[in-house]
């Protein structure tokens, strides 16, 4: 399944920027350790413990904000002061999870925003790039389409 190149409508984003961020940051960070967890997110922690993250849906003016520990990820209140923002469009996130677009290439193309500490966002996109997502059960379905 070939994800289009769209940008969320306005009116979609003028909802979801009024609603609580906590819930999906929780979603977000329970993702995340179940991946540590089962071991298809590779992460060591010792290098991403005591940071504080934020992931930008920017389309929809969605603001993720998490940390982590030297066991695992954390939901954490929002701060302007982040050690490292990833902020992309849902689709351009989307064709990240499904491999249809590589992180470099995204942020070549402006598309892929990171900023905050360099060698911190190598370390992240390193580890996006080494997930192996079709050994997850609810992404097998969409990678092999």
């Amino acid at each position: 399944m070939q994800i289009p190149d769209r940008v969320m409508p306005g009116l979609l984003k003028n909802v979801v920027e009024r609603l609580p961020a906590k819930p999906p940051a929780w979603l977000l960070v329970q993702t995340l350790n179940q991946l540590l967890k089962r071991e298809i997110l590779l992460a060591d922690m010792s290098l991403l413990a005591g940071r504080l993250f934020r992931v930008e849906v920017a389309d929809l003016g969605l603001n993720l904000f998490f940390s982590a520990s030297e066991q695992r990820f954390m939901v954490s209140d929002v701060s302007t002061d982040v050690d490292l923002c990833l902020s992309a469009n849902t689709t351009d996130f989307m064709k990240m999870l499904l491999r249809q677009e590589d992180p470099d290439t995204l942020f070549f193309n402006r598309r892929l925003k990171i900023e905050g500490d360099t060698e911190l966002g190598l370390i992240v996109k390193n580890l996006l790039d080494s997930i192996d997502w079709s050994t997850i059960p609810m992404m097998k379905s969409l990678v092999k389409q």
